[in-house]
């Protein structure tokens, strides 16, 4: 192993010496001043005699690839959800109330069947009504206040038919 003083002479941005990465292994000064110079000294210092798997590069891909094929197959197979019973439940609830409703709305039609509606008639003629049978309060023949506010409609008839009075008086009763 070299000291730090042989270091610092022989690093150069992107050395690949072994001697100069193995002290950067070792010498944490020496590894702080590489960095400031090449940041990514790091990476090569952190050395690849371990980094190769078991097996060599090809027994990795092909175990990364067979774990790939099986994540796939387990995200298909999990695809398929099953539907619950509650829910099935539902379904078949929903349907037999539908057919249910169904059948019973064809038996009511067909024990009373509905009638076309008829036009109605309507007449234009009205009958004359007296006073009496227009309300069941009182009829107010006369009225004299001074705070009272009284509203006449005449009627389209002669003099003797009803006439619309609207009396607005504070004074007077809630009921009249």
């Amino acid at each position: 192993m070299i000291s730090c003083d042989a270091f610092r002479v022989r690093f150069e941005v992107a050395s690949e010496d072994p001697a100069v990465l193995e002290h950067l292994r070792s010498c944490d000064r020496c590894l702080d001043f590489a960095a400031q110079e090449d940041p990514d000294v790091i990476f090569r210092a952190l050395g690849g005699e371990g980094m190769i798997p078991p097996g060599g590069v090809d027994s990795f891909v092909d175990d990364v690839m067979q774990q790939v094929r099986v994540r796939a197959a387990e995200s298909t197979v999990s695809a398929r959800k099953n539907v619950r019973w509650t829910r099935r439940l539902a379904v078949a609830a929903t349907l037999a109330a539908g057919i249910t409703g169904a059948v019973l709305y064809d038996q009511a039609e067909r024990v009373a069947p509905v009638a076309p509606l008829t036009p109605l008639a309507i007449r234009h003629e009205l009958a004359p009504v007296s006073p009496a049978k227009l309300s069941t309060k009182p009829v107010v023949e006369t009225y004299e206040s001074e705070n009272a506010t009284i509203v006449e409609l005449p009627s389209e008839g002669g003099a003797d038919d009803v006439k619309i009075v609207m009396i607005f008086d504070e004074n007077l009763p809630a009921d009249l």
